[in-house]
């Protein structure tokens, strides 16, 4: 089958800025990555999408985040021109799969035509509809870079873990050897609970930053026990595998650190990410023996202690097996892109617990000339 040159989009939950990075792919195996670029959001684009947070389609906020959303990922794709496809994720904004459902603010079709190059978008809500969860989405992907891995000669023909740190963590477990990610036992995913979201608040509303800088503050500070063992009793934990999360599903915790110094409470934060983690892992049949962290917080050295300090095996930064944990989740998305343009499953029972393999994702194409 022909390898497609794809270019994966990705904004998450963090709320900092638009991710992209080309992929060679078949929609199976992975022939090479190439070329990828960041575009940041400015302050006040951030605090739009804050704004629109929770709100569903038709929502006061939506519309001005929407259009956000499609002109920044125009304006980072148009470096691209080698992309055949582009893989837009869109913006979360919501995610009730139970209940109202997940809402990804931004238009594809808008994107496909200022792009003129086809687009393929809306990846959750068709797993949602057919009673998945509609997230992780990453996981199959994972699969295949496991198997890349594994065939570089950087990774051993064993099960192996990848913990992604955004907003919202979430923890694929695969075995490369598998014969396709949608083969039973395969892959296991399934949110681990928040991540870098409460403490990028914190630091939001305290320090007026970004996030803690390389978990410096978290560094300085102690974490607090009760707090993190109260937060563990929320529900969320004790449900089977697999399971997903909004952003804000833990609205109680900022309140539970208001009381603590700026360094105690991001290392409380911090610690409770890890500890989520550890929850989730204990839920796994086969716990892996390696653990690779990927996206922003595996550059937080508090975070990356604390994980180190509370789980039962190896932890490391996915550069380890060759690959660029800033980008893992933009290249998913452009490797997805070439799955749904062939049909191909991107997810099923062990990753969102859809009832069957799922493709999911709509395809839109430019306007013929």
């Amino acid at each position: 089958m022909r390898m497609i040159r794809a270019l994966g989009m990705m904004s998450g939950t963090s709320l900092d800025g638009v991710d992209a990075a080309m992929i060679e792919t078949d929609g199976t195996r992975i022939a090479g990555f190439g070329r990828s670029a960041y575009r940041a959001y400015s302050g006040n684009e951030s605090g739009l999408l804050h704004a629109a947070l929770g709100q569903w389609p038709g929502g006061p906020d939506v519309a001005e985040a929407a259009g956000l959303s499609v002109a920044a990922h125009a304006a980072l794709a148009e470096g691209f021109p080698e992309a055949e496809l582009v893989g837009y994720h869109g913006q979360t904004l919501a995610h009730d799969p139970a209940g109202r459902g997940t809402h990804q603010a931004g238009d594809g079709a808008a994107l496909a035509r200022k792009l003129d190059r086809p687009v393929v978008w809306d990846f959750r809500s068709e797993d949602v509809r057919q009673g998945g969860e509609g997230a992780p989405l990453a996981p199959f992907f994972h699969w295949a870079c496991a198997e890349w891995a594994m065939g570089q000669g950087l990774l051993p023909r064993a099960p192996v873990a990848f913990l992604n740190l955004g907003g919202v963590g979430n923890l694929t477990w695969v075995d490369p050897t598998a014969g396709a990610p949608e083969a039973p036992g395969a892959c296991i995913a399934f949110d681990t609970g928040p991540a870098n979201a409460p403490l990028n608040d914190l630091m939001r509303a305290r320090r007026g930053a970004a996030r803690d800088e390389g978990g410096r503050l978290a560094l300085q500070g102690s974490p607090d026990e009760g707090v993190i063992a109260r937060f563990l009793r929320h529900p969320h934990f004790a449900r089977p595998l697999p399971k997903s999360l909004d952003r804000d599903a833990f609205p109680d915790l900022a309140a539970e650190v208001a009381g603590l110094s700026d360094e105690d409470a991001a290392a409380t934060l911090t610690h409770a990410a890890a500890a989520a983690v550890a929850a989730g892992v204990a839920l796994l049949q086969r716990s892996p023996q390696l653990i690779l962290v990927c996206g922003g917080g595996r550059h937080n050295a508090a975070m990356m202690a604390a994980l180190a300090q509370r789980l039962p095996a190896r932890v490391a930064p996915v550069e380890e097996a060759g690959l660029d944990g800033d980008m893992l989740e933009a290249q998913a998305f452009g490797w997805l892109a070439v799955r749904v343009l062939r049909g191909l499953p991107t997810s099923g029972p062990g990753t969102t617990g859809a009832p069957g393999p799922v493709c999911g994702g709509r395809i839109s194409h430019p306007p013929r000339r």
